[in-house]
């Protein structure tokens, strides 16, 4: 009797030792991610056209001085890694949102021609209105990014069966093109005006004017907070309209609260850095692979997972034609393409 009772296990006991193993697991993971874009951001500081070493970058970042080393980490370098910190936080996440709220795993700002719209709403507001400062920018990219998210979804849904993810995305492809040919023609026609942003048309966080970290950033990080502040609900929603409903959630309130935080993301990241395509449908899945489908992990690996791939990619960018460079808006389909190519194909036969 005394034995069985001393090896004797509460009810709950066995439920709970997976648990907190698994939430172990995933701190463990998200520890290991920040160290990993710990360790991007040294790189996207020290490498470059010319390489500096890891103690000068340390220096500049405690003790600047005006050596021509110093200027280049906290003046150039500095702001690039900044930016593309947040715009791959915006991205990444906004490709968890997209992918949880319509459930569409091919949801991403630059294929579904949010990001699209968001830049040719921009393109205009240059090319007509004469705008030229990045708080001009961000309210129309937030404009444009709800018109074209608006416009796809309107187009999918017609015909039989409605807007299938695999409708959406060949919509939103298609719409992509058609909006982003806009934008260069518009280019063309007033050169001078686009001067400055040649870089931005193709997606760059190079060489963005004075003062687009500091604006951008508190529309990101509200968008942020926004999605986080939802990613309960989502879990709810992923189980369908009609179950959410019986266990009280307020489906209305929760598509809001996504809408509003995508239209922060998308818009403040395209008017700072242009149409970055393919980083929000790569990472949500990354994401999901390494922790799960709990939209609250999701989300947060999302905001971390992010900018690694956004700062991977603006090295690659840097080192492969040295001394030349290629934007990250070109480099990141490379690697995305292939990933959309598999995605489609396993969802045809799902």
């Amino acid at each position: 009797m005394n034995s069985g009772t001393e090896t004797a296990v509460r009810p709950d006991q066995g439920r709970r030792q997976p648990t907190e193993r698994r939430i172990g697991g995933r701190m463990a993971a998200l520890i290991a991610v920040a160290a990993v874009l710990v360790f991007i951001c040294g790189l996207s500081l020290a490498v470059g056209s010319a390489a500096l070493p890891l103690s000068t970058v340390w220096a500049a970042l405690t003790d600047r001085d005006q050596s021509i080393d110093h200027i280049t980490v906290m003046d150039v370098r500095l702001p690039r890694t900044l930016l593309g910190l947040l715009v791959g936080a915006a991205l990444g996440v906004a490709g968890a949102l997209m992918q949880a709220v319509g459930r569409n795993p091919l949801a991403d700002p630059g294929i579904l021609g949010v990001n699209a719209g968001a830049g040719l709403a921009v393109a205009v507001g240059v090319a007509y209105l004469g705008l030229t400062t990045i708080s001009e920018f961000v309210w129309l990219g937030m404009v444009g990014a709800v018109v074209a998210a608006v416009l796809v979804a309107a187009i999918a849904a017609r015909g039989p069966g409605g807007a299938t993810p695999l409708r959406l995305t060949l919509v939103g492809v298609a719409l992509t093109a058609v909006l982003n040919g806009l934008s260069l023609s518009l280019s063309l026609v007033n050169p001078s005006r686009f001067e400055r942003m040649r870089f931005w048309g193709v997606g760059s966080i190079t060489d963005r004017p004075p003062g687009t970290v500091e604006f951008v950033a508190p529309f990101i990080v509200a968008g942020l907070v926004l999605a986080l502040a939802a990613s309960r609900s989502l879990n709810v929603l992923a189980l369908g309209d009609d179950v959410a409903r019986s266990v009280g959630a307020r489906l209305g309130l929760t598509r809001a609260a996504a809408v509003v935080s995508l239209v922060l993301l998308c818009g403040a990241a395209t008017a700072a850095a242009g149409p970055i395509a393919f980083v929000g449908l790569m990472v949500p899945h990354a994401v999901r692979m390494l922790v799960g489908a709990d939209q609250r992990w999701v989300i947060a690996f999302s905001a971390l997972a992010g900018p690694v791939l956004v700062l991977a990619a603006d090295l690659f960018g840097r080192v492969v034609v040295r001394p030349e460079e290629l934007e990250v808006g070109i480099v990141t389909p490379l690697f995305g393409a292939p990933v959309l190519i598999w995605l489609v194909r396993r969802t045809r036969r799902l």
